[in-house]
C-alpha cells in the first residue's frame, strides 16, 4: 500500500513529498470510512472531495486524481495503520482532530450513520492517538454540522 507508493515516489527523479503521502493517506481513510457500509454514494464522494480540498488547499484537478488513487491503494490495502502512522509521523494532534472530524461528517453525511461507520472512526481515532473526549468532542461537533 503506502509502500508501493513511497518506493513510487522515491526514485531518483523525485523526492517523496510528504504532504502528498499524507494527503493520500488521508485520502485514504476517508475511502475507508465511505466504505465501511459497502457503499460508496455519491453524496459521501462529495464530502471526501469538500474535506481533501478544504484540508490541504487542492485544485478540483487534484482532488480527483488524488481520491483515484487513494481508490487504488484502498483497494490493495490490509489495513489502516500505514495510512494512520502517515499521518501521525507529519501532523500535530489538532490537524489529526481535524482529519477525524471530517470522518465524522462523512459518516454523518446521509443522515445515516451506520454502526460499522462508527466503529471504523473509532479504530482510526485510536490508531491516531486521540483521546476519547476529543473522539466524542469531533462525534458531536460533526453531528451539529450535519
Amino acid at each position: 500500500m503506502l509502500t508501493k507508493l513511497l518506493k513510487r515516489l522515491s526514485q531518483p527523479a523525485a523526492e517523496p513529498d510528504p504532504e502528498r503521502l499524507t494527503a493520500l493517506a488521508a485520502a485514504a481513510l476517508l475511502l475507508e470510512v465511505s466504505w465501511a457500509d459497502h457503499e460508496i454514494t455519491a453524496t459521501e464522494l462529495g464530502v471526501i472531495e469538500t474535506a481533501l480540498r478544504t484540508q490541504f488547499r487542492l485544485e478540483d484537478h487534484e482532488v480527483r486524481e488524488l481520491v483515484e488513487q487513494a481508490r487504488l491503494d484502498h483497494e490493495a490495502s490490509v489495513g489502516l495503520y500505514g495510512y494512520t502512522r502517515m499521518i501521525n509521523d507529519n501532523w500535530d494532534e489538532p490537524r489529526r482532530f481535524e482529519l477525524v472530524l471530517a470522518l465524522w461528517r462523512l459518516a454523518l453525511a446521509d443522515d445515516e450513520l451506520d454502526r460499522y461507520e462508527e466503529h471504523t472512526i473509532r479504530k482510526i481515532a485510536e490508531l491516531l492517538y486521540l483521546s476519547h473526549a476529543r473522539f466524542i468532542e469531533a462525534k458531536l461537533r460533526g453531528k451539529r454540522d450535519a
